[in-house]
């Protein structure tokens, strides 16, 4: 499994492209889909999915123009369902002034493994940044896609609609701290990190 990642839109949103052969999978296409078209034709590589970690406007601008070009289904937790329509609950009327709605996700996933084709996951339900918030870790390769719930030496805003303190706390202590501390952490934004950096060096979760 290889993955490139891009710093996409004003906010500097992390996509990341899971690859293997000649099928991909997208995770949070924020903006910029002519630059992630690009990248996959020049490469040629053949999209199959778009994954999403949550709902937020800055992760979402760009999925019906991939979702569309490439005839691919939208996957999310249901708990963030409406929210792709929803300016408000989305943050792009609170945070950028404009509307972003996309349309409704095609499958609503659930907690536990869960595949794609060649491509097998563990979705962990991440709860404190948003309520739908999910975590995608790649079986067999000790990858997670950890979207805007933890960091490195950080932990996502927890002021947004249905953002919660003590519940992202729980998600990160009770949920990601316990997978290998070799695992590769992969932001929705900023840099990369691992579980073991985390649970030594985040001020926000330290390990108990």
């Amino acid at each position: 499994m290889k993955i490139k990642s891009f710093s996409l839109g004003p906010l500097g949103t992390n996509c990341y492209i899971l690859h293997k052969g000649d099928k991909s999978i997208i995770v949070d296409p924020g903006a910029e889909g002519e630059k992630v078209k690009r990248w996959l034709s020049n490469n040629n590589l053949q999209p199959i999915a778009i994954l999403l970690t949550h709902a937020h406007f800055d992760h979402i601008g760009a999925v019906d123009f991939l979702r569309n070009y490439y005839g691919i289904r939208v996957y999310m937790h249901k708990e963030e369902k409406s929210w792709l329509g929803n300016p408000s609950l989305n943050g792009s009327i609170l945070l950028v002034g404009e509307e972003i709605t996309i349309t409704e996700p095609d499958v609503l996933v659930e907690p536990g493994p869960f595949s794609i084709e060649a491509f097998q996951f563990e979705v962990i339900h991440t709860p404190g940044h948003s309520p739908g918030s999910i975590s995608f870790l790649v079986v067999g390769e000790k990858m997670l896609i950890s979207g805007d719930v933890l960091f490195q030496r950080g932990i996502g805003r927890t002021d947004l609609p249905g953002g919660n303190y003590k519940f992202i706390q729980d998600s990160i202590r009770n949920k990601l701290y316990h997978l290998a501390e070799e695992t590769i952490i992969y932001p929705g934004h900023g840099p990369v990190t691992t579980i073991g950096e985390e649970k030594l060096l985040n001020p926000f979760v330290p390990e108990l």
